[in-house]
C-alpha cells in the first residue's frame, strides 16, 4: 500500500512539473507571465497617434516662444518683459529636451512644418517684431507672447483629451498651468 501512495504522489509531482516545464500555460497564471518591471515599462510607453502629434507641434511651437523671448532680452525696454523672457526660456529649453527625448523614445520623427498651429507667429510678424523698437516692441511682444501661449494652452488641452502618455499628459497639464499665469502676466503689463 505504501508503494501505491508514494507512487501516486511521484505521478502527481511528475505531472505538475511536466505542465509547467513544457511551455502549457494552462496551469499557469497568464497574468504573472510577464516581469513587474516589464510590465510596468509597457505601460509607461503606451503612447498614441496624438502623444506624437503633441510633441512633434509644441517642440517647434516653443522654439519660436524661445525666439521671440531672445528678441525680448535683446530689445524690451521694461525689465518686467525682461524677466518674463527669461521665465519662458528657462521653462521652454528644458521641454524642448523633454519632448525631443519622448520622440526618440517613441520611435518618431522630429517636428514637422511649424507655421500651421495655433498661435504662431507668421514670418512677416516676426519681422515685424524684429524691426519695433522701445515701448512700441514691448506692446508688440507682449501681444503676440499672448497669442501664441493661448495656441500652446489650446495643442496641450488637446494632448490631454486625446492622448494616452502619461508624461506627454503631465507635460501638457504643466504648460497649460504656466502659460495661463504668464498670460495672465503678461494682460496686466499692457498698457490699458
Amino acid at each position: 500500500m505504501k508503494k501505491y501512495l508514494i507512487g501516486a504522489s511521484a505521478a502527481a509531482v511528475l505531472a505538475l512539473t511536466t505542465a509547467c516545464g513544457t511551455g502549457d500555460t494552462s496551469a499557469v497564471d497568464s497574468s504573472r507571465s510577464t516581469p513587474p518591471t516589464a510590465a510596468g515599462e509597457a505601460q509607461q510607453s503606451s503612447h498614441n497617434d496624438s502623444d506624437i502629434a503633441f510633441a512633434q507641434q509644441m517642440i517647434p511651437h516653443h522654439e519660436q516662444a524661445v525666439e521671440m523671448a531672445d528678441l525680448a532680452l535683446e530689445r524690451s525696454t521694461d525689465p518686467n518683459v525682461e524677466s518674463l523672457a527669461e521665465q519662458i526660456t528657462g521653462s521652454q529649453d528644458p521641454e524642448i529636451q523633454q519632448m525631443t527625448g519622448l520622440l526618440k523614445k517613441w520611435g518618431a520623427p522630429a517636428a514637422p512644418d511649424k507655421s500651421d498651429m495655433p498661435g504662431m507667429m507668421s514670418g512677416e510678424e516676426m519681422r515685424q517684431l524684429e524691426q519695433a523698437t522701445g515701448s512700441e516692441f514691448d506692446v508688440m511682444w507682449l501681444q503676440m507672447m499672448i497669442q501664441h501661449h493661448q495656441g500652446a494652452i489650446e495643442l496641450a488641452k488637446t494632448e490631454l483629451k486625446e492622448g494616452s502618455d502619461a508624461d506627454a499628459k503631465a507635460l501638457a497639464q504643466r504648460i497649460i498651468e504656466a502659460q495661463d499665469a504668464e498670460i495672465r502676466e503678461m494682460v496686466g503689463l499692457l498698457p490699458h
